[in-house]
């Protein structure tokens, strides 16, 4: 357990387990991706949190080399017929988004949150 007065937790373990940025201990998420309005625990409010399309951008970048490099590699390896790639490859891709959304998201908000991360805004 950490002490949020103190010194704060890592950005790293909080956001990829879908914790508070602050104290680790309240859950981030109120579903599978909605952010929930505070933390359970130490109460910090969470509407600064604004991931947009960050994570989904990198997971894309991550899922299509990984399931892109796999694909290449059976194509020129065993060349099987295009329905087998089909139900291989798709179904692999969609896993691999799915199970990085999350923890992607958690990350984003909590290092938001560690370097103090704001909307810009022009001086007046």
């Amino acid at each position: 357990m950490s002490d949020w007065h103190g010194i704060s937790p890592s950005p790293y373990s909080t956001g990829l387990a879908g914790r508070c940025p602050r104290c680790g201990e309240g859950q981030l998420f109120d579903g599978f991706l909605k952010v929930r309005p505070r933390c359970s625990a130490c109460g910090l409010d969470f509407k600064f949190a604004d991931s947009a399309d960050g994570p989904a951008v990198f997971i894309m970048l991550i899922a299509g080399f990984v399931v892109l490099g796999l694909a290449l590699y059976v194509e020129i390896a065993y060349e099987p017929p295009i329905w087998l790639h089909l139900v291989m490859w798709l179904p692999l891709a969609v896993i691999v988004c799915l199970a990085l959304l999350r923890p992607m998201k958690g990350l984003a908000v909590a290092l938001q949150y560690a370097n103090k991360a704001e909307e810009g805004r022009l001086k007046k």
